[in-house]
């Protein structure tokens, strides 16, 4: 018998893309969203890609306690997913007990349910700005964390605490995984699914296929002084497919019993660091596109270089990004254009 996934936040950008990866390969689906930063679209996505006409959908406030048990009494969840988070860096400085709230209450909310019905494996969306500005690079999962530079940041690091308290106490009953993702970029290749920010963008690719689309004047680059070899900011951009494949590969470890320690850390990236600016030229050479951009001041915040060694998620979970970041950019303006077709 199959078993159960229940994915929080399951209709938002990674979320959509996770469920996917899990239908495909023969879970059961429970997405459960309040559509606060989404909307239905990528939800009957993932149906029309997966051929699911009767997945189910919970819409749900992860805040709620009595709401989370009652849906953990209706499923017999075997395994969750926690996505469901405010994520929006600057935001969250500007509106910290909005970020701690939502983003922490929601993650114990969601233990509390699991711990009342006996236990489950858990899986939590954590980030690679746990590491701030690291002292080398890349980084592994031995880097130390640093001091958050947001309240964001700061509800990462504390859930990750939280789940590690949790795991400890529960005798066995709770397990978990930290997936700790660099820069998740691109789409669906049907391009039913993908990044669909509300307002203003805060990524970067989006804002590129705005751009290209028209839709935003000008993109802006924040800063071209930095001591790199183009002088913008190195990341590790991963593709949103390969970042979703890497959920079942946790999450099958998890229910098969394979992990070496209750409480796992995996950095999920590509281990190839790329500069904002590069990103932009293999934007407009795959796609054949000028775009208008112009460098900007730095914006607060940005670390300098960050980039992942993901050897231990390739020898542990079996799992590695394979796709390029020409596809990526495909994907990523294939889907955009499917937007714009569709406003």
């Amino acid at each position: 018998m199959s078993k159960t996934v229940l994915v929080s936040g399951g209709a938002g950008f990674i979320g959509s893309h996770v469920s996917v990866e899990l239908l495909e390969a023969g879970y059961k689906v429970v997405v459960a969203d309040n559509f606060s930063n989404c909307d239905r679209s990528c939800y009957e996505g993932v149906k029309k890609i997966t051929g699911q006409e009767d997945l189910p959908l919970e819409v749900i406030d992860f805040c709620d306690l009595a709401a989370v048990k009652d849906l953990f009494a209706r499923y017999r969840i075997d395994a969750v997913i926690h996505f469901a988070a405010f994520k929006a860096v600057g935001e969250s400085v500007q509106k910290p007990l909005m970020y701690y709230r939502n983003n922490l209450v929601s993650f114990i909310n969601v233990l509390e349910a699991a711990q009342e019905q006996g236990g489950c494996q858990v899986l939590f969306s954590s980030s690679a700005t746990v590491y701030g500005e690291p002292d080398k690079v890349p980084v592994t999962e031995q880097s130390p964390r640093k001091e958050a530079t947001s309240p964001y940041g700061n509800t990462k690091q504390m859930c990750e605490d939280i789940l590690r308290d949790t795991v400890k106490a529960s005798d066995g009953a709770i397990k978990g995984i930290l997936l700790r993702y660099f820069n998740p970029i691109g789409a669906h290749p049907s391009a039913l699914i993908g990044e669909l920010p509300r307002g203003v963008p805060n990524n970067l690719v989006p804002f590129i296929t705005q751009t290209a689309a028209g839709r935003r004047e000008c993109l802006s680059i924040f800063g071209n002084n930095y001591p790199t070899p183009d002088g913008t900011c190195l990341r590790d951009y991963i593709d949103i497919v390969d970042l979703a494949k890497a959920h079942v590969a946790a999450v099958t470890r998890m229910l098969e019993g394979r992990m070496k320690e209750a409480c796992e850390v995996y950095n999920i990236g590509t281990g190839r660091p790329l500069s904002v600016l590069e990103l932009v030229t293999s934007f407009e050479k795959v796609n054949g596109i000028k775009l208008n951009y112009r460098f900007a001041p730095r914006r607060e915040g940005d670390v300098t270089a960050i980039w992942a060694d993901p050897s231990l998620a390739n020898k542990e979970l079996g799992w590695k990004a394979e796709r390029s970041i020409d596809d990526t950019l495909r994907a990523a303006w294939k889907w955009e254009k499917h937007l714009s077709e569709n406003i």
